[in-house]
């Protein structure tokens, strides 16, 4: 005769405890692992493709706080892989838009939104307001930032990259083992990894990411399982394979002793804001560095178009009388360009934020994609 299955763990008492008993009842987690999840306090850095995945995982599991950073808008191009927005919440702050998802999940959820960028300047004092980050950024300058504040204030970071049909996921913790750092010591050139405007992304490896990502933080609060310290999962939607990389703290690295200037951390060259462009945009020669596809939905008045791959074999058509800008979407392809201008003996700047930065601070009639 078989044996009787084991009792259930007894769910919860409170307001939530028909919520969370699917959760409570799994082995080796119960109610003190939920009471954990209640009282802890999460930031997430970025409310995009990856950040739209793990903040409402985050609240449907049960964290009692999530803290959301981003200073971007909604676009339409966003919505494919953004599950947390929708075609209402095109042109609204992220942080909103995904503030209002969490509600939608659970109103007991606290929730603070900052409209804003993640900078130096702030990192550590909002780092010391929470229990964990989880780096959902697209830019290495954040990635660098969020793992040298997360290693300063002593909490753990749980990170995820996506890229077209891939994706990876780790947890930095300096506490406990290796962090970000010892696993890519050096940032890869401006504009060597392509963004998701230059190179697509598969939106189902998002949302497999993003749930490794909400999985850690999970793991990592209430103390069950073994979080991916000194390990990276990897994802391959061609072939749906995962496979995992174990990597170790680097002996000869210099200690985290204090924060620094990221983009100069990260190559990115001298850049031009859009305020100073827009003062002086019949003085400067402009050079349109993306796709015909993308200059075909919006351009900058007077700019040429050079796309990144063919610049180099157009050099002499670029007249250099006055200052070179070059520009992009979002500042990545653009540095790129400069640098490989610098290389022939042509001195230019980078417009930061790109022509999405311009759209949003200077002439919305830009359209945004």
């Amino acid at each position: 005769m078989p044996a009787s299955p084991p009792p259930a763990t007894p769910p919860p008492t409170g307001t939530n405890s028909g919520r969370y008993s699917r959760q409570v009842a799994l082995p080796g987690f119960g109610p003190e692992a939920q009471r954990k999840l209640t009282d802890a306090r999460v930031l997430v850095i970025g409310a995009g493709g990856l950040g739209s995945s793990v903040i409402p995982a985050l609240a449907a599991a049960g964290v009692g706080t999530i803290g959301i950073i981003d200073d971007d808008t909604v676009e339409l191009s966003n919505l494919h892989r953004q599950l947390a927005h929708g075609i209402a919440d095109v042109g609204r702050a992220k942080v909103h838009s995904a503030a209002d998802t969490v509600a939608d999940i659970d109103t007991a959820t606290v929730v603070n939104a900052l409209d804003g960028r993640l900078t130096a300047d702030m990192a550590l004092e909002l780092f010391a307001g929470y229990d964990l980050v989880v780096d959902g950024s697209d830019n290495f300058p954040t990635r660098y930032l969020a793992n040298d504040a997360a290693a300063l204030t002593g909490i753990p970071l749980v990170w995820g990259a996506v890229s077209q049909y891939a994706g990876q996921a780790g947890v930095a913790w300096a506490a406990r083992g290796p962090q970000y750092r010892d696993l890519f010591p050096a940032p890869p050139p401006p504009g060597s990894v392509l963004s998701c405007e230059a190179g697509g992304v598969l939106p189902s490896v998002v949302a497999v990411i993003g749930s490794i990502m909400a999985s850690e933080v999970v793991k990592i609060i209430t103390g069950i399982g073994t979080p991916l310290i000194g390990r990276v999962t990897t994802f391959d939607a061609l072939t749906g394979a995962f496979r995992e990389l174990a990597y170790a703290q680097d002996p000869t690295a210099a200690a985290i002793t204090e924060l620094i200037d990221y983009e100069l951390f990260c190559g990115i060259p001298n850049a031009i804001s859009v305020d100073e462009l827009a003062t002086s945009l019949g003085a400067v020669t402009l050079i349109d560095v993306r796709e015909p596809w993308e200059a075909a939905i919006a351009s900058l008045p007077g700019s040429t178009l050079l796309p990144l791959g063919s610049l180099e074999t157009n050099l002499a058509g670029i007249e250099r009388s006055k200052p070179v800008v070059v520009y992009c979407h979002a500042g990545i392809r653009s540095a790129s360009a400069v640098a490989l201008l610098g290389e022939h003996g042509i001195p230019a700047r980078s417009l930061d934020g790109g022509i999405d930065a311009w759209s949003r601070r200077i002439d919305p009639s830009v359209a945004r994609y």
